[in-house]
């Protein structure tokens, strides 16, 4: 394993101004009725999420959530915060501006799978790569639920749907991949259903400065009904379902008979521990510098039979966010330059007169 991250000498939320009332997920209700189909995963995640913030401590009024469009984008109806519900594929683009402009705020992105990997994608790599101080939650149907059932970014190559009758040709994105590809320095995955699991990983991100992406599997079960049921069903879960410790070994299986481990040719594979021994079974660093391992790990799951699904945080490491990076320099300009004079930049030699 390598060593701990070098921590920056800031909390995430140090700018963000605290209450010493104690909030519970009451306060976080918004007025309005929660408008999802019955049985719909957003309701577990919104509930979850409501029950989390009172451990933050925050204001109600110093934190935002930033939606784009897709039945997730409801969200910030719900929370008893502040909210924009702006345009298809651009909350991360938004809420960089909001982020970086406020730094006495907590922004938080919600999108699907749809609004976030298709026309948002551009979006959503460059939040990734700048590391701006957002968390986004990235709700993963597999599915285009708010339209009625098309394919999405993220189904399965040869899903039947209303846009792809004779099954989708479309090779499907792995959003953990993508983001682990884009530099992100947290990336975690978990599930709606599992309301401990996903407060752990929340409360993670939160801690974390800079961009932290959460994809978390949600049922649509209106168009895309058990999409994840290997990782729900008691039956099954513990057979599929890799569960991320940092600093433990990674093991899994029913009586933790399976692991994963570093074959001869550099990659890694599942193994049964009993055939290769304990210490060859890979111990999981969260904070490694490299994310080639996380990115390895997030490419085990089967896409159809969901076999070897890992979830929990892949990786979480210390780095500079952009928006107090650009406090630093904008203040390092001010000290060596002095202020700046809006009025002689924008009447420079540059601009010129109309008749």
């Amino acid at each position: 394993m390598s060593a701990e991250p070098v921590h920056l000498g800031f909390p995430a939320l140090d700018l963000v101004p605290k209450t010493d009332d104690k909030q519970s997920a009451k306060e976080f209700k918004s007025d309005q009725e929660v408008r999802w189909c019955p049985g719909c995963g957003d309701y577990s995640i919104l509930a979850t999420m409501q029950a989390f913030l009172p451990e933050l401590g925050l204001r109600r009024e110093n934190i935002v959530f930033v939606s784009g469009i897709g039945c997730s984008s409801r969200f910030p109806y719900y929370m008893n915060t502040y909210g924009v519900h702006s345009i298809h594929g651009r909350a991360p683009a938004i809420a960089t501006g909001v982020a970086t402009s406020r730094p006495d705020l907590s922004v938080w992105v919600v999108t699907g799978d749809g609004d976030a990997l298709s026309i948002g994608g551009n979006h959503l790599i460059h939040a990734l790569r700048r590391n701006v101080n957002l968390k986004i939650l990235l709700f993963n149907n597999r599915i285009y639920g708010l339209t009625k059932g098309q394919f999405s970014p993220t189904s399965e190559q040869g899903k039947v749907t209303k846009s792809s009758p004779l099954g989708s040709l479309d090779y499907p994105f792995n959003p953990v991949s993508v983001a682990l590809g884009a530099e992100a320095t947290f990336v975690a995955r978990a599930l709606d259903s599992d309301r401990k699991q996903l407060s752990a990983v929340l409360r993670a991100a939160a801690a974390h400065e800079g961009t932290a992406l959460v994809e978390i599997y949600q049922n649509c079960d209106i168009f895309n009904d058990d999409a994840w049921s290997p990782l729900k069903d008691r039956d099954t879960a513990d057979a599929v379902t890799i569960r991320l410790e940092h600093g433990r070994p990674i093991r899994f299986g029913v009586d933790q008979e399976k692991g994963v481990a570093r074959m001869p040719d550099g990659s890694i594979q599942v193994v049964t521990v009993a055939d290769v021994g304990e210490d060859h079974v890979l111990v999981h660093d969260a904070h490694a510098a490299d994310p080639g391992v996380a990115f390895a790990l997030s490419r085990l799951s089967d896409p159809d039979t969901l076999q070897d699904t890992p979830v929990g945080i892949f990786r979480d490491v210390a780095r500079a966010s952009y928006d107090r990076l650009m406090r630093d320099q904008i203040e390092h300009a001010r000290q060596t330059q002095g202020a700046g004079d809006l009025a002689a930049l924008l009447h420079g030699n540059d601009t010129w007169v109309v008749p």
